[in-house]
C-alpha cells in the first residue's frame, strides 16, 4: 500500500540522485575496482598455469623415475623366482635320493619339521594320507634350502620362499611351526596362488604376480611372484616368492617425491597394493599391515573393495584415466583438497606407481601473493562502501524531509479510501499541489461514485430476482450439512405452517410422507458424501392440517470441504406440483377408460363378425347350389350368380380379417412358436400365388436362402403374413409388372421381402400403412380390401418377436418386409456358409434390378442390397464389404454424395466401387471422373458385369486394391 502511494516521490528522489551525480560516481568506482581485481586475477592465473605446467612435468618425470626403481627390484624378484622354479624342476627330476630331513607325524596325520635347524619348514597336510605322502620328493627339495636362504637374505623385499605341490606338500623358508599356522586338512590346489599358475590361467608357464592377500602362514598382507613347476605336462606344483605390503611401503616411503608428496602402488585391476601413511588420510583408508589369521588359513582373503580406485567416488575419474593411458597426470579432489596425481606403469607386473602431491603445496607462494592483492582490493571496496553509506544517509535525510511535506495529502487520500470501503461512497475530496496526488484523489472520488451506482443497480437486480423466484417456485432452500440446519425462504413456511425459516434437517424429514422419506434422505446422503453433485426428486410434504401435497425439489452442491471433498452447503428450490399430480392421475384414469372402451369395441366387432358368418354361409351356399343348377339347365342368370358368389367370397374374407384383427386386439390370438424352414415356407407361399400372378399377367421372382436356415415362428401365421404381402403386391401392381419374394441376412436375424413394381406410396402416407381400416385412397377403386391386412400382419409379427417395415417410392414400387430372429446357433449359419464368397453390397432402389444383379452374381459373391443412400451408408460403415455396386440416382442421398462420404472414411478408402447407372452425355463424363474402379451403363451386359466383378475381387484377395 505504501509503495504504491509513493510512486510520485520515487521520481523526485530519482531526480535528486541524478543531480547529485550518483550514477557517474558509482560507475567510475566500480570500473576502477573491476580493473584492479581482473588484472590481479589475470596475473595470478598466469603464474598458476605456469607453475601447474612445471609441476605436471616434474611430477610425471618423478613418477617415471621412481617406477623404474621399483621395476628393477621387481625384475630382480621375478628373476629369483624364475631361477628357483628352474632348480626345483631339476631337483625333482634328479634320480638321486638325498637324505630325508627329520620329520614328525602328528596324531592327525600331518607330517612336518618339528624344530628349526636353520633350514626350511616342511608341511604335508593330512588331505594326503600318511602312507601316500611322497617322502623322496621332500628329500629332493631339501637340497634347495641354501638357494631359498640366499633369495630371502639378499633381497629386502622378499619375506619368504616356498614350494607347494599338487598333493598338499608345503616347503617354505624361513622355518616356523607349520601345524600351528596351517589347517591340517589343507588342500593346496584350492588356493589362488596355485590355480593362477595352472595351464588354464598361465598357459605360457611364466612368472606371474598375485593380488594382495592375507598370508595363511601369518606374515600379514603380501603379494607373491609365482611360477608353475611341471613334470612333463603334469603340474607338479608352484614355487613362490612372497613380498609383504610392509616391505613395499618401506621401499615406497624412501622414494623422493617433490613438494612433500608421496608414492603409492596400484595393481593392474586398480586395487591399491601399497599405501603409505600420508595417503591413508587422503584416501580415507587404513593400510592393512596386520590381520587375524583364524579365517586366512581356511580361505583366501584379499583386500576389500574399498581399496579399488574405481569403487571410490573420489577416484572414479582417476581410475578411468589410469585404465585408459599408461602414464599421465590428473587433478583429483582427495579429502576435500585438490591433489595432482601422476602415474607410470611397472612393466613386469602391469602395476602402476602413483605419485601424489597436494596442489596447495605447489601453489602456496603464488596463492599468498594473490591473497595479499585481494586484501588490498577488499580495503578499496570497504572504503567505497563507507563512502556510499554516508552518501545514502544524506539522500535518505533529504527524502525524509520531502516525504514529510507530502504526508498530509497522502493521508487524506487514504482516509477517502477507508470511508469508501465503509459504505460512504462520496467522501470529502482532498486537494494537493502535486499533480499525481491530485489526480489520485480525483480517481478515488470517481470510484466512490461508480460503486454507489453499482450498489444501487445490484439492489434492484436482487429485488427482481427475489420476486421472480418467489413467483416461479414455492420456495428457496439452503442446507448446511455441517450444522444439519435447513433455511427456507418464500411462501413455504407460511403455507405449510412452519414456525421458523431455519429448522433442523431431521425436523424437515418428519414432515415428508413415510413412503418417500427414505428416498429423500438417501438423496441428501449421496450429495453430502460427494457421490452426486445435484439432486432432483418428487415427494409428498405434510401441511399444517396434516394433508400431504406433492413437491418437486431440485438442488445443487455449492461448497465442498477442500480435504475430504464432501459437500458442506447445498441449495435449491421447492415447486408445488400438487395440481400436476392430480392432472396426471386424471389422465391415467382416462387412458384406462379408453382401453376398456377399445376392448369393448373389439369384442363387439368380433361378436358381430361371428354373427355375420351364419347368414353369409347361407347366401354363399344357396348361390353355389343355384350356380350348379345353371350348369345343368341354363336360364340366363349365371352371370348374376357368379357376381353373388364373388361378393360373398369377398365378404367372407372381410369377416375373417376382422375376426383375426379383433382377436389380436383382445390378446386372444396365440401363436405356437416352432422351428420353421424359411426356404421351404417361402417356396410354398410362392406356389400358392403363382397361378394368380400368371392370371394377372405379372412376373414372379423368387430368391430363396439356404435350405438349412431356420427361425422360431408360427408357420401358419408366418405363411399368412407372406401371403397377405404377396396378395397386396399382386393387387396393387402395374400391368406386366413384377413381384419379387427375396431375403436379406444380417447378424442374428433374417428379413423376408416382398417387392412390387406398382404405383408406390407417398412419403406422408407411409406412417399410416399399418393402421387398421386404412387403404390410403384405394377404398374408392375396384381393388377389393378391408384395410386391416397390414395391421394384422404387424400384430402377428410382434407376437412372433419380429417386426415389419416398408420402403416405397411413388411411381417405382413398394417393398414390404418382416424381420425375425434367427434360431439359436443358426443365427450365424448364413454368414458362415457364405463367408467363403466375397461380400458385395449393391445400392439400388429398383427391386427388379436388385433381383437381376443378385441372381447374376450368386455363384461368385454374396450380394447384400439397400434401397436408399442413407441406409446404405450406415450399413457399409458398420461392416465394410469387399466391393460396392452403386446406382447414382437414389432416394434420400444420391450415389455421388454416398461415394464421397465413403471415401472420407478411412475404413472404406480402399474398398473398390463400381457405378451402375443409366447416364448419358455430361452425366456420363461426370460419373467417369468419380473416385471409382468401374462404370457400367444400364441396361447391363451380365457377362461384362461378371468379368469386371471377378477381376476386382481377385485384386482384393491379392491385396492390390
Amino acid at each position: 500500500m505504501r509503495s504504491k502511494t509513493f510512486l510520485g516521490l520515487r521520481k523526485w528522489i530519482w531526480r535528486a540522485f541524478v543531480q547529485s551525480a550518483l550514477i557517474p560516481l558509482v560507475l567510475v568506482e566500480m570500473v576502477l575496482i573491476a580493473v584492479y581485481l581482473l588484472s590481479n586475477n589475470a596475473i595470478r592465473d598466469a603464474q598458476i598455469e605456469y607453475l601447474r605446467q612445471s609441476a605436471v612435468e616434474d611430477l610425471e618425470a618423478s613418477a617415471n623415475q621412481e617406477a623404474r626403481v621399483v621395476v628393477e627390484q621387481l625384475v630382480q624378484v621375478r628373476a629369483q623366482a624364475e631361477t628357483y622354479r628352474n632348480l626345483t624342476t631339476r631337483a625333482l627330476l634328479d634320480e638321486s635320493t638325498p637324505a630325508l630331513p627329520k620329520l614328525a607325524l602328528s596324531d592327525s596325520g600331518v607330517r612336518y619339521t618339528p624344530v628349526d635347524d636353520g633350514g626350511a619348514a616342511v608341511f604335508y597336510a593330512n588331505s594326503t594320507a600318511a602312507e601316500q605322502q611322497d617322502l623322496q620328493k621332500v628329500a629332493k627339495l631339501s637340497v634347495l634350502e641354501p638357494l631359498m636362504k640366499e633369495i630371502e637374505r639378499n633381497n629386502r623385499l622378499v619375506d619368504s620362499v616356498y614350494f607347494n605341490s599338487w598333493d598338499s606338500l608345503n616347503h617354505i623358508y624361513p622355518w616356523f611351526l607349520t601345524p600351528d599356522q596351517y589347517p591340517h586338512d589343507m588342500v593346496i590346489p584350492n588356493y589362488n596362488f596355485y590355480y593362477l599358475a595352472d595351464a588354464t590361467h598361465n598357459p605360457e608357464r611364466k612368472v606371474v604376480w598375485t593380488d594382495v592377500y592375507v598370508d595363511p602362514a601369518g606374515h600379514g598382507w603380501m603379494m607373491s611372484a609365482i611360477a608353475p613347476v611341471y613334470r612333463g605336462d603334469f603340474l607338479e606344483g608352484v614355487v613362490g616368492v612372497d613380498i609383504t605390503v610392509g616391505g613395499i611401503l618401506e621401499q615406497i616411503g624412501q622414494l623422493q617425491v617433490p613438494w612433500n608428496g608421496y608414492a603409492m602402488l596400484v595393481g593392474a585391476d586398480l586395487n591399491i597394493l601399497a599405501l603409505p601413511e600420508p595417503g591413508e588420510a587422503d584416501f580415507g583408508l587404513d593400510e592393512l599391515t596386520e590381520h587375524s589369521y583364524d579365517d586366512a588359513v581356511r580361505r583366501e582373503i584379499f583386500k576389500p573393495e574399498d581399496f579399488r580406485l574405481d569403487r571410490n567416488p573420489q577416484t572414479v575419474a582417476l581410475a578411468k584415466a589410469i585404465d585408459a593411458r599408461s602414464s599421465g597426470v590428473e587433478s583429483v579432489v582427495l579429502n576435500g583438497r585438490t591433489h595432482l596425481v601422476a602415474w607410470s606403469v611397472i612393466e613386469p607386473t602391469g602395476w602402476r606407481l602413483l605419485t601424489v602431491v597436494d596442489e596447495a603445496d605447489v601453489f602456496s607462494r603464488t596463492n599468498a601473493l594473490a591473497s595479499r592483492y585481494q586484501q588490498i582490493g577488499y580495503l578499496l571496496i570497504g572504503g567505497l562502501v563507507l563512502f556510499y553509506l554516508a552518501f545514502f544517509a544524506y539522500m535518505w535525510t533529504r527524502a525524509r524531509r520531502l516525504s514529510q511535506q507530502l504526508l498530509a495529502p497522502i493521508a487524506g487520500i487514504s482516509q477517502m479510501m477507508d470511508q469508501i470501503g465503509q459504505g460512504n461512497w462520496l467522501p470529502a475530496r482532498v486537494t494537493s499541489d502535486i499533480r499525481e496526488l491530485d489526480q489520485m484523489a480525483g480517481h478515488a472520488s470517481l470510484v466512490g461514485m461508480q460503486l454507489e451506482n453499482s450498489e444501487a443497480q445490484r439492489l434492484r437486480t436482487h429485488q427482481r430476482l427475489e420476486l421472480v423466484l418467489e413467483s416461479a417456485t414455492e420456495s428457496l432452500w439452503e442446507i448446511n450439512y455441517r450444522t444439519g440446519m435447513t433455511r427456507l425462504r418464500g411462501r413455504f413456511c407460511q403455507r405449510f405452517g412452519l414456525s421458523s425459516e431455519v429448522i433442523a434437517l431431521e425436523d424437515f424429514f418428519l414432515r415428508v410422507h413415510p413412503d418417500d422419506v427414505e428416498r429423500v434422505r438417501q438423496a441428501h446422503v449421496d450429495m453430502a458424501n460427494g457421490t452426486d453433485d445435484s439432486y432432483s426428486g418428487e415427494f409428498r410434504f405434510a401441511g399444517r392440517d396434516g394433508e400431504y401435497h406433492w413437491l418437486l425439489s431440485r438442488g445443487r452442491v455449492l461448497e465442498r470441504d477442500p480435504v475430504s471433498r464432501k459437500a458442506t452447503l447445498v441449495a435449491g428450490t421447492h415447486v408445488d406440483i400438487d395440481g400436476l399430480k392430480r392432472i396426471e392421475a386424471e389422465l391415467r384414469q382416462a387412458s384406462l377408460d379408453a382401453q376398456v372402451a377399445n376392448q369393448a369395441k373389439s369384442r363387439f366387432i368380433s361378436s358381430m363378425s361371428h354373427e355375420l358368418r351364419t347368414p353369409l354361409n347361407a347366401i354363399q351356399g344357396f348361390a353355389q347350389l343355384m350356380r350348379m343348377k345353371q350348369d345343368v339347365r341354363p336360364d340366363g342368370n349365371a352371370d348374376f350368380l357368379d357376381e353373388i358368389l364373388r361378393a360373398s367370397r369377398h365378404l367372407n374374407q372381410l369377416v375373417g380379417d376382422i375376426l383375426d384383427w379383433s382377436g389380436t386386439q383382445l390378446q386372444s390370438t396365440s401363436v405356437e412358436l416352432q422351428m420353421v424352414n424359411v426356404s421351404k415356407l417361402m417356396q410354398e407361399s410362392a406356389e400358392l400365388v403363382r397361378a394368380e400372378v400368371a392370371e394377372r399377367g405379372l412376373q414372379l421372382n423368387v430368391d430363396l436362402p439356404e435350405s438349412t436356415l431356420q427361425v422360431r415362428a408360427d408357420p401358419r401365421r408366418l405363411r399368412q403374413v407372406l401371403l397377405n404381402l404377396l396378395s397386396n403386391a399382386i393387387k396393387y401392381n402395374k400391368p406386366a409388372g413384377q413381384v419379387t419374394l427375396s431375403y436379406q441376412v444380417a447378424t442374428g436375424y433374417i428379413r423376408l421381402l416382398v417387392e412390387d413394381t406398382g404405383l408406390g406410396i407417398a412419403g406422408d402416407q407411409q406412417n399410416r400403412v399399418f393402421e387398421p381400416f386404412q387403404r390410403l385412397g384405394r377404398e374408392n377403386t375396384m381393388i377389393q380390401g378391408t384395410g386391416i391386412g397390414l395391421a394384422l400382419c404387424q400384430e402377428l409379427a410382434t407376437l412372433m418377436r419380429g417386426r415389419m417395415g416398408l420402403h416405397s417410392e411413388p411411381g417405382i414400387g413398394s417393398s414390404f418386409w418382416i424381420e425375425l430372429p434367427l434360431l439359436g446357433n443358426e443365427a450365424s449359419l448364413e454368414p458362415v456358409v457364405r463367408q467363403e464368397l466375397p461380400r458385395v453390397f449393391y445400392v439400388e432402389d429398383n427391386p427388379a434390378s436388385q433381383f437381376l444383379v443378385r441372381t447374376a452374381l450368386a455363384d461368385i459373391a454374396s450380394v447384400e442390397v439397400a434401397s436408399n443412400g442413407v441406409s446404405a451408408l450406415q450399413q457399409i460403415l458398420a461392416a465394410p464389404p469387399d466391393l460396392v455396386l452403386l446406382d447414382l440416382k437414389l432416394p434420400e442421398m444420391n450415389g455421388e454424395e454416398l461415394l464421397s462420404r465413403l471415401r472420407r472414411d478411412v475404413r472404406c478408402q480402399g474398398v473398390p466401387v463400381v457405378v451402375l447407372s443409366a447416364v448419358t452425355g455430361a452425366e456420363a463424363l461426370r460419373a467417369a471422373s468419380l473416385d471409382c474402379q468401374g462404370l457400367l451403363r444400364k441396361p447391363l451386359d451380365m457377362q461384362e458385369l461378371r468379368g469386371l466383378i471377378e477381376a476386382l475381387l481377385a485384386e482384393v484377395a491379392q491385396g492390390v486394391v
